[in-house]
């Protein structure tokens, strides 16, 4: 009897330490910062730590939709690229107002992203050497509608979408959090949410379930582009001009907030809240290493460190169960 309450004691403490070690990595990092720098909790620093936090999160919370399905998504940073630059084009170049460009670069999202999902799922090409390609593609005309050169010039409504604030919060932040709640609810309490993790968990299964697989999949890498472009068009007011090399690697922080928090690189486990928590995880340990003058190029190594590190310990979790 006292065998089987400690085994019990045990997996519950093991779930739970395995729901929460993303934040309990969060705070190990803020306290080993907070000692190591006396600028690191200043409240200007924070609402920095959240700016840039908040564009990997957006696009982590598409990441992790797609890797619940048991896929990945390279395109993001590229997609973001092309997706600010047209809508920068738009209201630089053809002179459209704010919204209409925001909605069209947002369109050139989800169709990068419904692409993706069409070549795989109709094609039979793998994720990640479909979103490579598109990786390259996205980038090439991005450079192509750019020819090479920044894009400036737009009203003020747009660049204090990057710059201004609601209350207390950025308007990045702001924008990232009601992603997040809206990504919550659909993937804890509707029929796409249960289908989502069905398809990860095993697609066979949820084939002969009655589940549209190809469908789910298609709206899923949509729904990552759209996401991608929203991040981009932040990205774009804040620099207030639309860089053709912006992005670049942003892919990378974006797997690595998704499986910081959780989400498993083989599908169906995982959930967007933990994803945000590894995307404030990145956003802290790049602020801190900036604050203590560590290269930039050391950084790049630290980073590629930690993806292995959270890689490999979802490969043992994984083997475990």
């Amino acid at each position: 009897m006292e065998t089987t309450s400690w085994h019990n004691l045990r997996i519950k403490l093991s779930t739970w330490l395995q729901s929460a070690s993303s934040f309990l990595i969060l705070l190990l990092v803020v306290i080993i910062f907070s000692v190591s720098s006396d600028k690191f909790l200043t409240a200007s620093n924070l609402s920095n730590i959240a700016l840039q936090s908040s564009l990997v999160a957006i696009i982590s919370i598409g990441m992790t939709m797609v890797m619940l399905t048991a896929g990945i998504d390279l395109s993001v940073g590229s997609v973001a690229a092309l997706s600010g630059t047209i809508c920068a084009g738009m209201m630089s170049s053809n002179g459209l107002p704010v919204l209409p460009s925001i909605l069209i670069g947002i369109v050139v999202g989800m169709l990068a992203g419904s692409i993706n999902g069409g070549l795989m799922v109709f094609g039979n090409i793998p994720p990640f050497v479909t979103t490579l390609a598109m990786l390259g593609v996205a980038r090439g005309l991005t450079l192509v509608y750019t020819e090479g050169k920044p894009i400036s010039g737009f009203e003020r409504a747009f660049t204090d979408l990057g710059t201004r604030h609601v209350g207390p919060l950025p308007i990045p932040v702001f924008i990232w959090i009601i992603l997040l709640l809206i990504a919550f609810f659909v993937l804890r309490y509707t029929r796409f949410g249960l289908y989502v993790y069905a398809i990860g968990g095993n697609e066979e299964t949820a084939r002969l379930a009655g589940i549209r697989v190809r469908l789910v999949k298609i709206i899923v890498y949509a729904i990552s582009g759209a996401l991608a472009s929203i991040s981009g068009i932040l990205l774009t007011a804040r620099l207030w001009s639309a860089q053709p090399q912006m992005a670049v690697g942003i892919e990378l922080d974006a797997i690595a907030a998704s499986v910081l928090g959780g989400v498993s690189l083989f599908g169906g486990v995982g959930n967007v809240v933990g994803a945000s928590i590894g995307a404030l995880i990145i956003g802290v340990l790049g602020n801190g290493l900036n604050l203590l003058r560590i290269p930039s190029y050391h950084q790049q190594v630290i980073k590629g460190a930690v993806l292995i590190l959270a890689a490999s310990l979802d490969l043992y979790s994984k083997r475990r169960t």
